[in-house]
C-alpha cells in the first residue's frame, strides 16, 4: 500500500502540566502505569549519564520494513516538543533512519527518535545536543525502498500501544508511553511517589532500620 498520513486533531498540553510530568523519572510513571512501559529491549543510545531526558509528544510512523517511506512523509510533521516514533516491527537488517534524517529532525526542533527496528549514523545521533534517540538494534545497512506505510495511526511499540500525540518520557532506564487522558490523573500519584521516596532516603540517612521503613515484619 502507499503511505497514508492521518492527521489527528490534538488538544494542547497545558504548560504546566508538561512541566511537572519533565521532573517524573520513567521508573516511577512505569510502578504506576506498567501497562504503558515501552520494552527495555528499545534501548537508549547514549550511555547512563549522558542520554538527554525525553517529555514529548508523539508522531508515529508505521514503517513496512525495509521500507521507510512512512519515515519520510513523518519528518515533516515532527517538531518542537515532538518525538519521531518509528514502529518497524523490531526489524534489524535495515535501518530506518541515520544522520541526514535525524540531523533534519535536530535542526526542526524535535525533542528525538524511537525506532522499534535499526537506526544507523549513531555517532553523529548521538552528539545531537538535547536530542533523545532510542533503538531495538544498530546496522550499516540502510532502507531498501520508501513507498509504504503510514503516519500518525496507532503503533505497536515495544509491546506498548502508542497513540498520536501521547507523551512520551524517557530517561537512562527506558520508555513509556503515556495517554493524554491519564496525565492530570498520573501527575498527582507520582509527585506522591517522589515524596515518599525522598522520605525514604531521609529516613535511611538518618539510620532508622530498613524493616521499619518498608514495613518488613
Amino acid at each position: 500500500m502507499p503511505v497514508t498520513q492521518a492527521n489527528p486533531t490534538l488538544d494542547p498540553l497545558s504548560p504546566d502540566l508538561l512541566n511537572r510530568w519533565r521532573r517524573i523519572p520513567v521508573a516511577v510513571a512505569v510502578d504506576l502505569a506498567p501497562s504503558q512501559q515501552i520494552s527495555p529491549q528499545i534501548r537508549p543510545l547514549c550511555p547512563a549519564g549522558q542520554q538527554p531526558r525525553l517529555c514529548a509528544r508523539a508522531v508515529t510512523a508505521y514503517c513496512v520494513a525495509p521500507d521507510f517511506g512512512a519515515v519520510l512523509h513523518a519528518i515533516g510533521q515532527t517538531g518542537p516538543g515532538q518525538v519521531l516514533v518509528i514502529a518497524a516491527a523490531g526489524h534489524a537488517t535495515n535501518a530506518m533512519i541515520g544522520d541526514v534524517l535525524g540531523g533534519q529532525l535536530h535542526a526542526q526542533g524535535a525533542a528525538g527518535i524511537i525506532c522499534d527496528g535499526a537506526i544507523r549514523d549513531t555517532a553523529t545521533l548521538a552528539g545531537l545536543a538535547d536530542f533523545s534517540v532510542y533503538s531495538r538494534s544498530v546496522t550499516p545497512r540502510g532502507p531498501t525502498s520508501a513507498a509504504h506505510g503510514a503516519v500518525n495511526i496507532a503503533v505497536s511499540v515495544g509491546g506498548c500501544v502508542v497513540q498520536p500525540g501521547d507523551l512520551i518520557l524517557g530517561d537512562d532506564d527506558g520508555l513509556i508511553a503515556l495517554p493524554v487522558d491519564r496525565l492530570a490523573e498520573l501527575i498527582e500519584a507520582a509527585e506522591a511517589k517522589l515524596v515518599l521516596e525522598a522520605e525514604w532516603s531521609r529516613r535511611l540517612a538518618a539510620g532508622d532500620p530498613v524493616s521499619s521503613i518498608f514495613g518488613i515484619d
